[in-house]
């Protein structure tokens, strides 16, 4: 295909993804999605791989494929079917994540699908024993109700009956419910535009766009993975602990890079733990396909040619590939935090003037609900707050900033006070959090949260004892800091851990500053 055409393909094949967003965020409930852009969106071929995604959320994006190919090889689908699952053993990640999955059907063609669409959002509350389903709990039955892949709609119509299920077991139904209309809307904008498409150029054309847009980004990997100097390269790096036990948690990774391709092997990382901070095969998986998305120049495509010569090595009931029942709600953003970190350490004895120091490193989860005193009705909250990027080659890191396996926004304020009773105190950038050096770290942000009622909070967060290092000689960026303000005092909070708060209590959440990159002149 002529490389011209072949790029006005690669923008048709990702607007659509992208546009299927949008659709998404403005048709949600949810702060969680419309405000903070929660949500992934991408297309994938009658296979299941990979063609287009929007530029959303690595930790769904890299991971979502595992869902699409269960789907094939479990659900046979017919026209108008809409499958969603959540289930982190079967493709998802944790169970606030619920995948939409529709088959694309091409008039006058077969009966199965031309093309797959898919949406991932992050629902505030899925059940479970706590608001927002994203606690301290020793096994997945405790962390909400589990979707295996089945069908939400059939044939064009609802099933009532796995809708009113859902429904019955999440704090927030309406909610829920509407958010989950949301995604099918974006599923549906997806298919018209696949459908034109497919009217315009027919289908022999996209089938010949799809692969040569895949065979690009591999020759393109190949090419910059044959840049790194052959040989093995360590690192090692821990997440604070699991919420349940206090010790550190390991994980480790070796880069064996050999001609033109590298094999990715976690050997040495902890064993799974009793919390929540085991992360499945498709999120360690996920956190790998961003970091080599990232060594590529910006403009090649991103799809199923970027793991053509890698191979992931991650043994089985360990921390990077938990098995049934592990509890995994933490897995999804915080190991797969911790996963990049260790990935970035030891390309950087490969790539020293290329790869940055540690961001912030945690996703900084924080969820509270219970009933509102006003009207009597269930509430449920979850956010994700930033913190600092690293300094690197390229200048310093930015501040207040969602990096790495996070591309969401902080909620503003003026949403969270309309909906919630709570009531900002603060929300500022902390000022010298970042590390020094040549390029410094970002700095990361101070969120005081005043509760308005009682209620249940959670919080689910890392880098409070293990600081984000620096690289070159740049200092380490600042730990983060959880404190409750009350009428006892200030009480320091572990980095995970759920509580109940009373009518006038302050949260203070402190998120760690990025790593210094290169001594200070």
């Amino acid at each position: 295909m002529d490389p011209i055409e072949l790029e006005i393909f690669k923008s048709l094949f990702v607007y659509v993804a992208e546009e299927m967003g949008i659709a998404l965020r403005r048709t949600a409930f949810s702060p969680n999605i419309k405000e903070r852009r929660d949500y992934s969106c991408a297309l994938y071929n009658k296979d299941g791989l990979l063609i287009a995604q929007g530029d959303h959320m690595p930790v769904h994006l890299g991971s979502m494929p595992m869902a699409v190919r269960r789907v094939i090889r479990s659900v046979p689908m017919k026209r108008g079917d809409v499958v969603i699952l959540n289930d982190p053993f079967e493709g998802g990640t944790h169970l606030p994540d619920i995948t939409m999955i529709s088959g694309v059907f091409v008039e006058n063609a077969d009966d199965s699908p031309f093309f797959y669409v898919a949406s991932r959002a992050h629902h505030s509350d899925i059940g479970g024993i706590a608001p927002g389903s994203m606690t301290l709990t020793r096994e997945i039955y405790q962390e909400g109700l589990r979707i295996p892949a089945v069908k939400l709609v059939e044939e064009g119509k609802w099933n009532e009956d796995l809708l009113n299920l859902i429904l019955s077991n999440v704090r927030t139904p309406s909610e829920r419910e509407g958010d989950l209309t949301a995604q099918l809307a974006a599923n549906r904008i997806g298919e018209k535009r696949l459908l034109e498409m497919i009217s315009k150029y027919g289908k022999e054309k996209i089938a010949l766009a799809m692969k040569e847009l895949i065979d690009y980004t591999a020759r393109v990997v190949e090419k910059r993975i044959d840049q790194i100097p052959e040989g093995t390269y360590k690192a090692i790096d821990y997440l604070d602990d699991d919420g349940i036990s206090s010790d550190p948690i390991p994980i480790q990774v070796a880069i064996q890079k050999k001609e033109k391709s590298l094999l990715i092997d976690f050997n040495g990382s902890s064993p799974q733990v009793e919390g929540n901070v085991n992360a499945v095969f498709s999120i360690t998986l996920s956190a790998v396909v961003y970091v080599i998305r990232a060594l590529l120049p910006e403009a090649v495509p991103a799809n199923a040619g970027l793991l053509s010569s890698v191979q992931v090595i991650a043994p089985t009931a360990t921390v990077v590939n938990a098995v049934y029942p592990a509890s995994v709600a933490g897995g999804n953003v915080e190991t797969s935090q911790r996963v990049v970190d260790v990935l970035l350490r030891a390309l950087h004895q490969a790539l020293p003037d290329t790869i940055p120091a540690a961001s912030s490193g945690t996703m900084n989860n924080l969820s509270f609900g219970g009933i509102n005193a006003e009207t009597g009705e269930p509430f449920s909250y979850y956010e994700t707050i930033g913190g600092g990027m690293g300094g690197g080659p390229l200048g310093d890191g930015d501040s207040a900033v969602h990096t790495h396996m996070t591309n969401s926004l902080n909620t503003p304020i003026e949403a969270m006070e309309y909906s919630l009773p709570v009531r900002i105190k603060r929300y500022a950038i902390r000022e010298g959090s970042g590390g020094g050096g040549e390029k410094k770290g970002g700095d990361g942000i101070v969120r005081e949260i005043e509760f308005l009622q009682p209620m249940t909070v959670s919080l689910l967060s890392d880098r409070r004892k293990f600081a984000p290092y620096g690289l070159w000689g740049g200092e380490e960026g600042k730990k983060g800091e959880n404190l409750l303000i009350g009428k006892d005092g200030e009480i320091p909070l572990p980095s995970k851990k759920m509580f109940t708060v009373q009518k006038g209590d302050i949260l203070r959440i402190s998120t760690p500053g990025g790593g210094g990159w290169g001594k200070k002149g």
